[in-house]
């Protein structure tokens, strides 16, 4: 089963995102900086600006800084010119500066250099990496946010992500993704979808516990960080003890929650996370149907493209029912007096005897096979009992029997399965 998931919940970093610069100086205004960004300037300039970063003076070290940043800031040519002029070693220097407003002029300058991929190597072979992380730990809100992204992009370089994530990078963004501001845990989200491609990584973020902040931010569908957090929670998930840590701290309901009443983009997200849950372990299976999950995969089944309902009737069955696309009777979607569906729909399972449970959703109603609670459904009744649903006979629990083993015909092996026949209670 395909375990793909898109990144179209991301976006990458955007540039220079550490607002209006504070004067340290009557010559350093924001004005002046503004002017020299978009004016004519020579490769002697920089090489002067560049000088003026291993200043003695703290303030000619912050207006130069600033300057290489907003030039850099909208123009790929600048960002090529500003590295091959030997700035980026002084710039990466400025960020174990003790001045927190010359750090973060640093961080900034060396993020919009990054933008540039011919840049990347450049700005690691400097020693970017290290600094950058400790900025992450210890830097102003702004620096913390702009060296997330600059890690997010030098993580766009195959070669480097291994080594970000071995300098302590993905504690430091979790511990962004718990603590930081809007901009901050979007950043730190962002940068962890791109270094947990490595599994190497996904499995540091698991020791890191960024289950449980992923999980806080889903809870709330209606986030503009639900998105986001369900795609690096995808990642996670990858990993056998991503799967037992999502689990044990709560993860089921939240991905239940999110199948019903999440955006298209969630439940989809959401489901696929449950398919990587159920698909070897039969305790998790019988966890999800607990959580009454069956109705939302029905839903979801009919407004899905081809791919996803397809997914959707593999995780029923593979949660001990008939593939819902096939197997649902009497699918309607009734609409409430205001001619909206109602958000929120009342579940109610009932399991008659002979293991078909009827579920009522939203006053649709549904039909799939669980295993009787008191008696084991033995091999062939399961064969039997799908066999005569399927076929639509009137009466598909006619043939149950705990011993009774009756002979039909062979049913494809797709739909049907021997382990994780499943009760609701």
């Amino acid at each position: 089963m395909s375990r793909s998931c898109s990144d179209g919940g991301f976006s990458d970093c955007n540039s220079d995102r550490s607002g209006e610069v504070s004067p340290t100086g009557g010559t350093f205004s924001l004005h002046r900086l503004l002017v020299s960004s978009s004016s004519e300037y020579s490769d002697e300039v920089v090489r002067g600006l560049i000088s003026e970063l291993e200043s003695s003076s703290v303030e000619s070290q912050c207006r130069a800084a600033a300057h290489l940043r907003f030039l850099a800031k909208h123009s790929t040519e600048n960002r090529i010119r500003i590295a091959q002029a030997g700035a980026v070693a002084p710039l990466v220097a400025l960020l174990s500066h003790p001045d927190p407003q010359l750090q973060e002029q640093g961080v900034t300058a060396v993020l919009n250099l990054s933008l540039c991929d011919e840049n990347k190597a450049t700005i690691a072979a400097a020693g970017a990496v290290g600094h950058l992380v400790r900025t992450l730990c210890f830097g102003t809100p702004a620096a913390r946010e702009n060296a997330a992204c600059a890690l997010l992009r030098l993580a766009q370089l195959d070669d480097l992500r291994a080594a970000i994530g071995g300098s302590g990078a993905i504690p430091a963004l979790v511990a962004l993704l718990e603590t930081g501001g809007s901009r901050g845990k979007k950043d730190a989200a962002t940068a962890l979808f791109t270094l947990l491609a490595s599994k190497e990584n996904s499995s540091r973020a698991v020791e890191a516990g960024v289950v449980r902040p992923l999980l806080d931010l889903m809870a709330d569908p209606e986030s503009d960080m639900a998105d986001k957090a369900a795609y690096v929670l995808h990642r996670v998930l990858a990993l056998p003890e991503g799967r037992a840590a999502a689990v044990d701290e709560g993860g089921l309901p939240v991905l239940v929650e999110m199948v019903d009443v999440g955006s298209q983009r969630q439940k989809e997200v959401a489901m696929l996370s449950l398919v990587q849950i159920c698909e070897e372990s039969s305790t998790y299976r019988r966890m999800v149907v607990r959580e009454g999950a069956i109705p939302s995969f029905v839903a979801l089944s009919q407004s899905s493209s081809k791919k996803i309902k397809e997914k959707v009737g593999n995780l029923t069955i593979l949660c001990g029912g008939i593939d819902c696309a096939t197997a649902a009777a009497d699918l309607t979607s009734p609409e409430t007096g205001d001619g909206q569906r109602s958000a929120k729909t009342k579940r109610t399972v009932t399991t008659p005897p002979g293991g078909i449970a009827a579920v009522t959703s939203g006053g649709a109603r549904l039909l799939y096979v669980v295993c009787c609670d008191v008696q084991p459904m033995s091999r062939a009744c399961y064969r039997c009992c799908l066999w005569n649903f399927y076929r639509g006979r009137k009466s598909p629990t006619a043939n149950w029997d705990g011993g009774l083993k009756p002979r039909v015909p062979r049913l494809p092996k797709d739909l049907w399965l021997a382990k994780g026949f499943l009760s609701v209670t």
